[in-house]
């Protein structure tokens, strides 16, 4: 009977996928914190800020003017509504297109059953942000990793797409500029390149567009404006500092739209109703939202300037974001092993490349520079002296 019993509570194949790798890192560096030492985090993408003001106070107003019970699955009209008029600089969208969701995971994973059958191929770039691979391989579904390089500032193209559909069908791409974990961008032109060829050959575009706003080299392009068939995922997490209120949302075709909502009604009813008061608010934050901009703009030249004084003298273009890709091939083939020395010896945590990219990723490192500017001031110094010690 016991035997039986935990054959029965074996974890399924699907269930497989590898950690998120910086999740792991977190709880090392915790640990370490735990001991009594004191860590400088560079590993998680998380904004050291909180919530605007402007959120925090319509939480507190609603508390009072309960109950607060489900919504529509789609999210409250009013947040529909302000999210729609946030593409004005570049597009006009329909609030009905909108769809809110518990952060953009929960909006990944939407877009992908919405569109994809079990055994579908879809690309991703590499270096990615790992989930989106994750995700695919627990609906079933096959990730196929294209590598992208310098010459096309670390994003991909038609071009790249294009053959890897020639070699085996694929049936849809997901790309992110501002992107995680390089912190590079895509132009309006290279992006719209990139969509038409997509979508000349049959293949389903998602846009992540979770860093919008924290561009610094040059304006970031919304998808939203160059085909009305891509779907756009966005989230409250960064530039909004609103991380743990779990709260994101899609632009989704009007074909797909009912498919979204019916998975959306199944699988969580509808999204936390006071994180949706408390986003509708956040858009009256921006001036404290762009003094937090600000801020990483700072942290991003305190790196620019110490790292290579350091020893971390190669990175990629820091375009956007608050992340730097750091090649550490100078010091360590294994980045895995480089970054849980450099958390122990030197008591700063970040995240090893091979999270991002398992084909190059041993050679690189990723810093996250959404602290305060004394965090990175001390990452540098701490850094600074490990390896010159």
């Amino acid at each position: 009977m016991l035997e039986r019993a935990r054959a029965l509570l074996q974890p399924s194949a699907r269930s497989g996928v590898p950690a998120f790798m910086v999740m792991d890192v977190m709880a090392a560096a915790e640990r370490l914190e735990a001991q009594g030492r004191t860590i400088v985090h560079m590993e998680v993408g998380q904004p050291a800020a909180g919530a605007p003001a402007s959120a925090i106070a319509a939480v507190r107003a609603a508390l009072g003017n309960g109950p607060h019970g489900y919504t529509a699955a789609l999210g409250i009209a009013p947040l529909r509504r302000r999210i729609a008029q946030s593409y004005a600089q570049w597009v006009e969208v329909d609030p009905e297109r909108v769809v809110v969701t518990t952060g953009s995971s929960a909006a990944f994973m939407l877009a992908f059953l919405a569109l994809f059958e079990a055994g579908d191929r879809v690309a991703v770039a590499v270096p990615g942000y790992p989930p989106y691979r994750h995700i695919l391989s627990a609906l079933g579904c096959e990730p196929v990793l294209i590598e992208t390089n310098a010459a096309t500032r670390w994003a991909l193209t038609g071009d790249l797409l294009l053959a890897q559909h020639r070699a085996r069908p694929l049936k849809g791409v997901v790309v992110g500029s501002p992107a995680n974990p390089t912190g590079t961008m895509m132009t309006a032109a290279a992006l719209g390149e990139l969509i038409r060829s997509a979508e000349d050959a049959g293949i389903a575009v998602i846009s992540d567009e979770i860093y919008h706003g924290l561009d610094y080299a040059f304006r970031a392009q919304s998808a939203a404006a160059l085909s009305a068939n891509t779907i756009v995922v966005n989230s409250f997490s960064k530039y909004f500092c609103m991380t743990g209120w779990r709260i994101g949302w899609m632009v989704v075709p009007p074909s797909l739209l009912r498919a979204v909502e019916r998975l959306q009604q199944n699988l969580a009813i509808s999204v936390p109703t006071l994180s949706q008061i408390a986003a509708q608010a956040a858009f009256d934050g921006r001036d404290e939202l762009e003094n937090t901009k600000h801020g990483y703009e700072e942290n991003r030249h305190i790196l620019l300037d110490g790292l290579p004084r350091a020893g971390l003298d190669s990175f990629l273009p820091v375009d956007g974001a608050f992340y730097l890709y750091v090649d550490t091939s100078r010091f360590s083939d294994d980045s895995f092993d480089f970054a849980k020395r450099m958390l122990e010896q030197a008591g700063v945590a970040a995240t090893p490349g091979v999270d991002f990219d398992p084909i190059h990723g041993r050679n690189f490192l990723r810093l996250c520079y959404a602290g305060s500017h004394e965090d990175m001031r001390e990452a540098v110094t701490r850094i600074g002296a490990w390896l010159k010690g």
